[in-house]
């Protein structure tokens, strides 16, 4: 019994020293975000401001467009999660419950396409947003981004979990295709699609290659991307870089705190999917 504990205790000091350890980088740019620049460039070390300010927070809200980026990733990230769920949906309904002709190739093809990072598929993207006249937009933006084939995976096995005898009572009812999936199946799994809205989001609104490459104009960027124009003629300042990458995750972080148990839903779906 006291191995028991000896070894619990063991663990659970592991386990406090890592989340100190992954904690501590976050802490440390909170704390230098909050101090004056005298401060910051310092020689050394402060585990806490002398002089508490948000001077660095105000320069950011004053002299960037910060509000305009956060619209911009508003918008695109909610139209990625979206098209991309209603897109997965109705795939994975079609896949689970219809017979047509090409299913099955259309189904190892959403197989295959986890052999295919996305990284190798940006010069084709660019070159056909580009072909569209997409560049600079937030249509351009989007549209490279809803390709997820596990939503697409995980909708499927939910869909084929779910007992054929509801299918053929509302079959015999004479409805349609689509009010069975939209009254019966799709209302069967709101955790799911809330826990793949989240997560769909998340990555959405912390994509930076793609929508670096798509926009140029500060206007039209995405505040990941806006974040990296935060300069100043003078050099670097280092609080205000801290306090613009802070408000930037900020939005994140909080729905994570909020739909912690959805995300995590989320996450081992996925990562069973993958497995």
């Amino acid at each position: 019994m006291k191995a028991l504990d000896i070894g619990g205790l063991i663990l659970t000091l592991i386990t406090v020293i890592f989340a100190v350890l992954w904690a501590f980088p976050i802490y440390w740019g909170v704390i230098t975000s909050l101090k004056p620049e005298s401060q910051v460039i310092a020689k050394t070390v402060e585990f806490l401001p002398r002089t508490w300010t948000i001077e660095a927070y105000w320069q950011v809200l004053v002299n960037t467009m910060i509000g305009r980026w956060y619209i911009n990733s508003l918008i695109t990230s909610l139209g990625v999660t979206a098209i991309t769920l209603a897109t997965s949906a109705l795939t994975a309904y079609a896949l689970s419950q219809l017979r047509f002709p090409g299913r099955l190739v259309l189904w190892y093809l959403i197989l295959a396409s986890f052999m295919v990072p996305l990284t190798a598929l940006i010069v084709n993207h660019f070159i056909l947003m580009a072909q569209l006249q997409l560049i600079n937009n937030w249509m351009g933006v989007i549209l490279p981004q809803l390709i997820h084939p596990v939503v697409i995976i995980v909708y499927k096995n939910f869909f084929d979990s779910v007992p054929k005898e509801y299918r053929e009572a509302a079959k015999m009812d004479s409805a349609s295709e689509w009010r069975i999936f939209s009254r019966i199946y799709l209302p069967m799994n709101w955790g799911v699609t809330t826990a793949l809205a989240i997560v769909t989001f998340i990555g959405a609104w912390n994509n930076f290659l793609w929508p670096f490459l798509a926009v140029s104009k500060p206007e039209m960027m995405n505040v990941a991307v806006g974040i990296t124009q935060v300069n100043d003629a003078f050099g670097v300042q280092y609080a205000r870089e801290l306090a613009a990458a802070i408000l930037a995750a900020l939005l994140v972080a909080v729905l994570y705190l909020i739909f912690q148990r959805r995300v995590t839903q989320a996450i081992m779906l996925s990562a069973g999917v993958k497995g």
